[in-house]
């Protein structure tokens, strides 16, 4: 598999930020085994980047009960930014593989 360099752009970031191989279902914040749903005072925003070399992948929320909500897709070099509130963990998945970069904010 082939990265872009453009995961260097985020090598500048100030933020908590790092990259996760995405093969089947990983989560890119959170996870499955978080029984209470995470708030705080002041939304995180979670921001995606999928690799521009990547492939689709699917990202959504869990609440957790276990529920999903799946938000829709994002094409390679696409991003999407959402907030961290009142869920268990943000979730991503890839027929294949992609490589998908995260940042989080306050």
């Amino acid at each position: 598999m082939r990265t872009s360099p453009s995961g260097a752009v985020y090598n500048s970031w100030t933020q908590p930020s790092y990259e996760i191989k995405v093969r089947g279902t990983m989560f890119l914040w959170g996870s499955e085994g978080i029984t209470k749903d995470i708030t705080f005072d002041k939304p995180l925003l979670l921001h995606i980047h999928n690799d521009l070399f990547g492939e689709v992948i699917t990202f959504g929320t869990q609440n957790a009960s276990g529920t999903k909500e799946t938000f829709g897709t994002l094409k390679p070099g696409e991003c999407v930014s959402i907030p961290l509130q009142g869920i268990s963990g943000v979730f991503a998945s890839c027929s294949q593989e992609s490589i998908v970069c995260c940042l989080i904010k306050q």
